[in-house]
């Protein structure tokens, strides 16, 4: 029996991955029209991440891009259900072929109605643990905030945001006033950029 050949995007250089990853976000994630985001404001593009981080080859490619921004020192990841959650559990699930044991948190809108009622699923950390807040599109931030928040109730250590597109709508600005240092893999002019190149000509 022939065993196929590893994708490309378990053994593409960082560089490439990045690349690939951009193409596919103009592909399957980015529309041009007139859309109302969840924060209520009208906007000319969408960007829909679940198409890329519950597509098979994105959450390779997401995962590796993630893990290779998280300091060595961080051994926990977390972010606010839905969004995060298939970005925290890629980057755990890379680290471990990688070498690297990353603990993934999810962290509920509400708090569970019953049983411990908990605002946070996952393992059970020591005090102090330094975790990376993840999101996959950020707009004005708050979202990502709550997950700060909620994270540094229970006791961790939290002082990074990591997220994939930044639409470049205050929520750096929000960061930066809280102390939180900021990161995206892409920002909303490089996807729109690449998304005109990638349409056919006419």
């Amino acid at each position: 029996m022939t065993h196929p050949e590893p994708s490309p995007w378990l053994t593409a250089d960082l560089a490439t991955l990045r690349q690939q990853l951009l193409d596919l976000f103009c592909e399957r994630a980015y529309r041009e029209g007139d859309f109302v985001l969840s924060s209520g404001q009208r906007s000319a593009y969408y960007i829909n991440g679940k198409q890329v981080t519950l597509h098979p080859e994105g959450a390779v490619g997401m995962g590796r891009l993630l893990l290779a921004s998280l300091p060595l020192d961080v051994t926990a990841v977390a972010g606010l259900t839905l969004g995060a959650d298939p970005m925290v559990s890629a980057v755990s699930a890379v680290g471990l072929y990688e070498g690297r044991r990353i603990t993934p948190l999810i962290i509920r809108k509400a708090a569970k109605g019953h049983g411990t009622q908990a605002y946070i699923e996952g393992l059970t950390l020591e005090p102090g643990t330094p975790v990376v807040v993840l999101e996959d599109v950020v707009t004005t931030g708050n979202s990502a905030l709550q997950a700060v928040t909620r994270l540094r109730d229970a006791g961790y250590g939290v002082d990074r945001i990591l997220a994939l597109v930044d639409r470049q709508q205050g929520g750096a600005e929000l960061y930066a006033q809280e102390g939180l240092a900021f990161e995206s893999l892409f920002t909303i002019g490089q996807i729109r950029d690449r998304w005109r190149d990638l349409q056919p000509a006419p």
